[in-house]
């Protein structure tokens, strides 16, 4: 085999027979006499012998687990589509009708849980490892039911706010303001807590909710939020 040799005067690289091994001789460069090193002077990088057993070539028997890239399925993504177009179609056949508010308020909680798994799939940091199967839909059913109970704080907060019949006679800018702001804080702090999304991530899944449930609203004839009164309650 070759021995690689470097000229300590002019620092030029070359490979000589190892049959030349321990002899002097003029670098082919500069000409000034080096000595080959010796076989048993040459320094040898092993390759790291792997951790745990191996087989008879000294290849590691343990397979690496996959990591896997995300926890978006297609099956579920056009469930939750057709899930979603559903509760649109409905809530169009609900407009006028004396329930639609309640009508509203259960879509709200059975959305809730669909929505955040569905807004869970792009808005997760890709450098961690994803929540899927079963984890990830028990994590996206206690995310869903606090959106759903943001509602219920959004009309708590109006009612202490507002005037005993702020349903029919509306809120003031601000009050909606406090209570909505206050709604959205603890459902993205829901995302946050139990999908582990970064904080402006987290905002924008649940926001993602509140623009659903809004829609809904619109689509019943229900005014765009509770307390903006424009002609019919709410």
């Amino acid at each position: 085999m070759a021995i690689n040799v470097t000229c300590p005067s002019c620092l030029k690289r070359f490979n000589v027979a190892d049959e030349h091994a321990g002899k002097t001789g003029p670098c082919p460069a500069c000409k000034k006499p080096i000595t080959i090193p010796k076989l048993d002077e040459q320094v040898v990088i092993h390759a790291p012998k792997p951790e745990g057993p191996t087989d008879s070539k000294g290849r590691s028997v343990l397979k690496t687990v996959r990591r896997s890239d995300g926890a978006f399925d297609p099956l579920v993504a056009t469930g939750v589509a057709g899930v979603a177009l559903l509760s649109l179609l409905a809530a169009f056949l609900l407009q006028g009708d004396d329930n639609a508010i309640w009508w509203w308020a259960g879509m709200c909680v059975l959305l809730g849980p669909l929505v955040a798994w569905a807004g869970y799939g792009f808005l997760r940091d890709s450098e961690i490892e994803p929540y899927t199967g079963g984890m990830l839909w028990l994590r996206a059913a206690a995310a869903g039911a606090v959106f759903a109970l943001s509602w219920y704080v959004y009309y708590h907060l109006a009612g202490v706010l507002g005037e005993s019949d702020w349903l029919t006679t509306g809120l003031e800018t601000w009050q909606m303001l406090v209570a909505g702001g206050i709604a959205v804080g603890i459902a993205t702090f829901a995302s946050f807590v139990a999908l582990d999304l970064e904080p402006f991530m987290a905002f924008f899944h649940c926001s993602l909710y509140f623009v659903v449930t809004v829609l809904l609203r619109v689509v019943m004839a229900l005014p765009v939020l509770p307390g903006l009164v424009t002609g019919d309650a709410g």
